[in-house]
């Protein structure tokens, strides 16, 4: 039997691996699993928003290339709580980080 550990669900397509790297560096510094999935869609909104319904834990990113957001369940398609184009490696690891503050009830970096 394969058990499912709660995770935040990182929707990507073509994503940048620099940028992927400090997002799950960002995500493992707060304590907090994720799972990445590869998709067919490149619509930015579409993929965050989709990672964030498909979560059990309601908070998911979407990454298309060098765009990157974070989304939450709930909260209406296209309208993220943080996107950036061609993110700093800083903005990254905060993007990875406050995907899981949000869950954790915490203040946002």
């Amino acid at each position: 039997m394969i058990i499912k550990k709660p995770s935040i669900f990182i929707y990507t397509y073509h994503p940048d691996t620099a940028i992927l790297k400090e997002i799950c560096a960002g995500m493992e510094e707060e304590g907090v699993f994720y799972e990445i999935n590869e998709q067919n869609e490149n619509n930015l909104n579409e993929l965050a928003w989709h990672a964030a319904n498909d979560s059990m834990l309601g908070s998911g990113i979407g990454l298309s290339g060098q765009d990157a957001a974070l989304q939450m369940k709930g909260i209406e398609k296209g309208h993220n709580i943080e996107s950036y184009h061609e993110p700093t490696k800083e903005q990254c690891r905060k993007l990875g980080a406050n995907s899981a503050r949000a869950i954790k009830k915490l203040a946002f970096k």
